[in-house]
Order: C-alpha cells, then structure tokens, then sequence
C-alpha cells in the first residue's frame, strides 16, 4: 500500500491508503488544509484536534449542502425527463397528427368525393 505525506494545519503526516488513491487522498487533504488555515486566521491559534474537528465539520456542511443541491438537481432531471418523454407522445399543435403520404391521399378523395356529393344535391335542389 502505497504511504502519501500530506499537511494539514502546519503539520506534516504520513497516510497509508489504497493503491490508485494517492491523488484523492492529497486532493482531500488540500481541502482539509485549506479549511484548517481559514480558521487558523480566523480564529487564530487553538489546539490541533479542535482545528481538524472545525475543519473537518465545515466540509461535512459544505459536501451536505452539495449533496442537497444534487438530489434538489436530479429531481429537477427527472421532472423534465418526464415532461419530454409527455411532449413526444402527444400529438402536434392543434390536435393533429402528422399525415403520411398515404393518409393524404385518402383525405383528399374523400374532400373529392364529399364535393360532388354536394355538386349533385345542388343540382337536385335547383
């Protein structure tokens, strides 16, 4: 397993973690750090444990809120998902439904036949 230095707070430590990991490990350990020297100028100095617990509380709030804002975003997914999958299955503006070349073709002997149907009751009626 392959051994990594990080510093956290001023202090250097040697961490033990799982072979590919190295770069998550320095990756947390830089935010860990950068949250340890806010509130080192923040509050100034204080014990080493009661730094890690701050800091380590203030990125559990922070990784809460972004789990939050993520669930809140595949809600929103979902939502929409649903409204496009809606909006594909019905049909277009005005209630009509595209026509083939075949359908067409029907509809217009059928306008054709209802026109001399009407050209014949005309001439019957006058």
């Amino acid at each position: 397993m392959p051994e990594v230095s990080i510093s956290v707070g001023g202090r250097d430590f040697s961490v033990v973690c799982q072979d590919g990991e190295q770069d998550f490990l320095i990756q947390a350990a830089e935010l860990l750090n950068a949250e340890a020297a806010m509130l080192g100028e923040q509050l100034g100095r204080m014990p080493e444990t009661r730094m890690l617990l701050m800091a380590g509380l203030m990125l559990a709030d922070k990784a809460v809120g972004l789990e939050d804002q993520l669930r809140s975003l595949e809600e929103k997914n979902l939502s929409q998902e649903a409204m496009i999958e809606e909006l594909n299955t019905r049909p277009a503006a005005g209630g009509a439904v595209p026509a083939s070349d075949e359908a067409s073709a029907q509809l217009a002997e059928i306008v054709a036949e209802a026109e001399n149907i009407a050209e014949v009751m005309d001439a019957s009626a006058g």
